[in-house]
């Protein structure tokens, strides 16, 4: 078992005031909260190989839970053991098996271009020579990364930058790749072109993907097993076919997946 969680919360304190000056001055004095909880009992386990959609609304908890098994976030309680590591008690280890794509946040240096990103990724994990050398060959073939490499980050499209982002993620070779939000804002050549490379990385090298998205087609065409969450709880855990069929009047899988939402009452 690659992945394994057993029991995660996860609350978070939020500062709420009125809007107003005088509310504003108040609330220097005297801030008022409110707890949310973000994951409530959270458990699943994941196998080596597995491309997993890990989907739900807006709020629902998928962010905090990629943030904890990257290590980024430590839960209230609860245990999460990814290749028999700890994230956030083994982070450097645990970062060498591990990549992260976040749709919204960029690991390239804005201002320098592609290519000098990707050297520092490799100092940064001291992947050897040789093994950096082959992998950013295939992956710039495979990506079609090679007109832009010299290309600040700052200058390429949404398109080009998420397939470097990909890329940067995978420079050093992790078992384990965490997809957030991948193909947000992309044209349709270019979500084809990026569901066609995670298909190929996860078949050929034997890639765990944990993909968590918005786009039905993104989980249509890569994911056989989903994980929906709500409110913070996991409220249904295997295909997305069988998941799809809990609304059988749908016209298309857009409709029927909000459908399952209405149905879980998580919309």
């Amino acid at each position: 078992m690659l992945v394994e969680l057993s029991h995660i919360t996860r609350s978070f304190r939020v500062a709420r005031r009125d809007a107003g000056m005088k509310q504003a001055l108040r609330s220097l004095f005297s801030r008022e909260y409110t707890v949310i909880k973000a994951l409530d009992d959270v458990s699943f386990k994941i196998c080596e190989g597995e491309i997993v959609g890990y989907i739900g609304p807006n709020g629902a908890g998928k962010s905090t839970t990629i943030k904890i098994m990257s290590g980024i976030l430590v839960p209230d309680s609860g245990s999460c053991v990814i290749d028999g590591l700890v994230p956030w008690k083994n982070r450097r280890r645990h970062a060498e098996n591990i990549g992260v794509v976040f749709g919204q946040r960029s690991q390239l240096w804005w201002d320098v271009p592609v290519a000098d990103s990707f050297e520092l990724i490799r100092d940064i994990y001291r992947v050897p020579e040789a093994d950096y050398k082959k992998r950013l060959y295939e992956l710039v073939e495979t990506l079609g990364l090679s007109e832009i490499l010299r290309t600040p980050a700052r200058q390429l499209s949404l398109g080009q930058r998420m397939r470097c982002e990909i890329a940067a993620s995978l420079l050093h070779g992790p078992k384990l790749l965490f997809l957030d939000e991948p193909t947000i804002g992309l044209d349709a050549v270019s979500k084809l072109a990026v569901r066609e490379f995670i298909k190929r990385q996860n078949c050929e090298r034997g890639t765990t993907i944990i993909l968590t998205t918005h786009d039905v087609r993104d989980i249509e065409a890569l994911a056989e097993r989903v994980l929906l969450i709500g409110h913070g709880r996991i409220l249904f855990d295997g295909t997305f076919q069988k998941l799809l069929a809990e609304a059988p009047g749908a016209e298309n899988p857009e409709q029927a997946l909000a459908e399952v939402y209405r149905k879980y009452e998580i919309l």
